[in-house]
């Protein structure tokens, strides 16, 4: 290897950086040679002398309609296939990260900034990360926030999550909201090749999978945590009996159960396997089906238990509890073309004509026509106009297609879990 000299010329522009009294100048530009050593490969190509102080792409995002993109990682390498959703929040990407209704589905945030506040041990929806992998624009260089204890980055290293940044964000979003959802294979593995990464794209599916059971606990448990007093915005409502409540784990996040438990509930979550008998053997005021990843189809065992259920104590269904809600009903669920995930749904209350910004995460809904007399919708979304939320009086039951902890999103919804207590109050009353 052999090194040559490279000339170039920078021209001297006379119009700036000169004092207020520049000396006269002549008509011509002045050349000024500048050299530079390269290390050449026998080829004659430069390969510099040192390692390039930024990162170059090294990974690939490779989608089912054989669109590649390149990437820069962070977190995890390897490969993962999962299902592309977008999210729409400008923030809360830690909760994002830790509900489990994500399983299975690779999270591409809208907002393309992220990493900034880092991350901390409070804002966990869930023991683990079960997302397949994060897709962001930007990946911030440095935290700012004051509970901060670790960077994103090395939050996903250690949980084992791949992440890719510096790709185009607002493009694969366009491709999604046109061509509905995509399965997509995330590697950073240079040995694969493109085509086999498509491949795996295309032999893998999500819908009619059981992803509830790689979520759920594995055994009863009691929660006791309420929310913290510093973010307990609604503690003037609270009705001073405690309710005994049975909670279904689908994949349930942690804040749902701190609401509850603030409102006066005493919470026995069991796992989504749970026999409705025993369940009612324990004699609960109500019982929370909760929200969980995948198609509410593939998961005929927990419509089972939802049916045995009903009419014995009132309920409350979010996200799949609501999906699942509705097919023991006799409705019917279907699979939308890129589904709702983000903090900022605007959703009408159909009771009290009051709209609602909304957290929401879910890919499947149900049919309103599907569902029999006497089964009311109480919520439309208004971007699409789908079921937002179900009630059936006769049977003391309520649902949500949302999310009413928020975490990440507004607080609008949060009157939900009161109207619960109230369901329970009333059920008490009358026996």
């Amino acid at each position: 290897m052999g090194m040559k000299a490279m000339d170039f010329s920078l021209i001297n522009n006379p119009s700036i950086c000169f004092p207020q009294n520049p000396p006269k100048l002549s008509s011509k530009p002045r050349l000024f040679p500048v050299r530079c050593s390269l290390n050449l490969s026998s080829d004659g190509a430069a390969t510099g002398l040192a390692e390039r102080p930024w990162k170059v792409a090294d990974a690939r995002l490779v989608l089912e309609d054989g669109s590649i993109w390149r990437a820069k990682s962070f977190g995890a390498s390897g490969t993962q296939v999962g299902e592309v959703v977008f999210n729409t929040s400008l923030t809360g990407y830690q909760e994002i990260l830790t509900d489990p209704s994500y399983a299975g589905q690779f999270v591409l945030m809208t907002n393309p900034h992220i990493g900034n506040t880092g991350v901390n041990f409070d804002d966990e929806e869930a023991r683990e990360c079960f997302l397949a992998g994060l897709v962001i624009r930007s990946l911030s260089i440095t935290t700012s926030n004051w509970r901060c204890a670790q960077t994103l980055g090395d939050y996903l290293a250690e949980r084992n999550i791949m992440g890719i940044y510096d790709v185009d964000t607002r493009a694969i979003t366009r491709r999604l909201r046109q061509d509905g959802s995509l399965i997509g294979v995330l590697s950073t593995e240079q040995s694969k090749r493109d085509e086999e990464l498509l491949e795996m794209s295309r032999s893998w599916d999500i819908v009619g999978v059981d992803l509830i059971s790689g979520v759920t606990c594995n055994a009863p448990y009691e929660w006791v945590d309420k929310t913290k007093p510093d973010w307990d915005f609604n503690s003037d409502e609270r009705d001073r009996e405690t309710y005994r409540v049975v909670a279904y784990d689908f994949g349930i996040k942690h804040n749902i159960l701190r609401r509850l438990a603030s409102y006066g509930c005493k919470i026995t979550v069991v796992p989504s396997t749970w026999p409705a008998a025993e369940t009612l053997k324990m004699n609960p005021d109500g019982v929370l089906f909760s929200n969980g990843p995948g198609d509410p189809s593939a998961v005929p065992y927990a419509v089972e238990t939802v049916k045995e259920i009903l009419g014995k104590v009132p309920v409350f269904g979010i996200c799949m509890g609501h999906q699942l809600l509705g097919q023991a009903l006799g409705g019917k669920t279907f699979k939308m073309k890129f589904g709702h995930h983000g903090g900022n749904h605007p959703v009408r209350n159909l009771r009290n004509g009051r709209v609602e910004i909304s957290a929401q995460n879910h890919n499947y809904a149900v049919d309103p026509a599907s569902l029999p007399e006497g089964v009311e919708v109480t919520h439309i979304n208004l971007n699409d106009g789908s079921c937002a939320g179900l009630a059936y009086p006769a049977l003391n039951i309520m649902s949500l297609q949302y999310h009413p902890e928020a975490s990440p999103g507004p607080h609008d919804s949060d009157g939900s879990f009161k109207e619960f207590i109230e369901l329970m109050k009333s059920s008490k009353q009358a026996a």
